[in-house]
């Protein structure tokens, strides 16, 4: 008797951690950030009246949150990461808690909740996601994992929209709570297990500060966040100053959750970059990527607000381009990553996701003191060029 123990049935059932299980998680969680993702910018200018003094709110977000995405390692040190990302789960439903109030106040903690968030989930997938997936499976399941994304980010922008405009604030942010909490019923389902070596040791710095200075040490390790860097701060562009383009324009705020709704509807084609960069090599595909999209970009900075509707058109072929660096850029840093400090260095690698919402913001409220609208695009496709020659140049070919 002493050797008969009783089992949940369901427990032995369950599938090891594959590509597949990452890319459910992911496609959870984007439902929960998309949803709202035209609505922020639009209850934003609802409450400042003004495009520039939201540039400014964005950027004082991302440097709160830039912060934080410092001392995740150590959380996830003290506190475990399945802890983290339970955290990162409820810090989407209470961001959305305090959306509701539509205040300038409100506003803010929701914005910071909802980017420490996203900082914990993402942060923590990926330690997962190198924990449980070999090397040679990285492109394969980053390009599944974001087209798996696409169902999410090409309805959850113009349902949110929809949602807000037609049934309410409380209708639009409950959406967010309903996928955040089914995020975290997910999650806990897999029992996902942490592993034991990405811990740093005791001699290792938990110190943010040296984190950085050792990831700065490792060239590829800068490159793969440039890369990193360039492709987010268009979706940062797009979210934020797409449907503010259509609305300034006249278009309309549906109009605004509909080109992104558009431009995610492109995700599906990750699988064919990803195919694309085993085909012809990561470098020269993300190289043709970044080129093509800064060629696009110009052409929407060039048109502006005189031709509003080609404009977006041009944004949406920029965005085509886009998803070849969403599916290919992080495979840079998971394949040059040490392993005994993957939880230091993710950390700091996930910096271009605040820095790519600090940084645009700031730059377009000055650029936007002298010039229309359409300089944000042209800055942007700037930019990109400039991704696009050092992905060339020091990538290397064997990529």
């Amino acid at each position: 008797m002493s050797t008969h123990v009783r089992h949940p049935i369901w427990l032995p059932a369950l599938r090891p951690a594959d590509v597949r299980t990452f890319a459910s998680l992911y496609a959870v969680e984007s439902f929960a950030r998309a949803t709202i993702s035209s609505v922020i910018p639009i209850q934003a200018y609802e409450i400042l009246h003004n495009e520039q003094i939201v540039s400014i709110l964005y950027t004082i977000v991302s440097l709160l949150g830039l912060s934080v995405t410092l001392f995740m390692p150590m959380l996830i040190r003290r506190f475990a990461r399945r802890w983290v990302y339970t955290a990162g789960c409820l810090m989407l439903a209470l961001g959305s808690v305090f959306f509701v109030t539509h205040t300038l106040a409100g506003q803010l903690a929701g914005m910071l909740c909802r980017v420490m968030g996203a900082s914990a989930l993402s942060i923590t997938l990926n330690l997962y996601i190198m924990d449980h997936i070999r090397k040679t499976d990285f492109m394969q399941a980053e390009s599944l994992r974001i087209a798996w994304s696409m169902f999410a980010w090409t309805g959850g922008p113009t349902l949110g929209v929809f949602i807000y405009t037609r049934f309410g604030i409380y209708a639009a942010h409950g959406a967010v709570v309903a996928f955040a909490l089914a995020l975290l019923a997910l999650f806990w389902t897999y029992r996902l297990a942490d592993n034991p070596s990405i811990r740093p040791g005791k001699s290792r710095p938990a110190n943010p500060l040296a984190n950085i200075g050792r990831f700065i040490a490792q060239p590829r390790l800068r490159l793969a966040w440039l890369i990193a860097f360039g492709r987010s701060c268009f979706w940062t562009t797009f979210f934020v100053y797409g449907p503010l383009f259509m609305v300034i324009t006249g278009e309309g705020k549906l109009a605004g959750g509909l080109l992104v709704s558009a431009g995610n509807a492109l995700l599906f084609m990750a699988i064919f970059w990803g195919k694309a960069g085993k085909r012809f090599g990561g470098r020269r595909t993300m190289t043709f990527a970044y080129f093509a999209m800064s060629a696009m970009l110009l052409l929407a900075g060039g048109v502006g607000e005189a031709e509003p509707l080609l404009a977006a058109a041009f944004l949406l072929c920029s965005a085509l381009f886009t998803i070849a660096l969403d599916a290919l850029g992080s495979t840079a840093f998971m394949r040059s990553v040490r392993s005994y400090e993957r939880a230091q260095m993710a950390a700091v690698y996930r910096t271009y996701l605040d820095f790519s919402e600090l940084t645009p913001p700031l730059v377009y409220s000055v650029v936007l003191s002298f010039f229309g609208l359409g300089s944000v695009f042209v800055t942007l496709g700037l930019l990109a060029a400039f991704c696009g020659f050092f992905t060339w140049r020091y990538l290397p070919k064997s990529f």
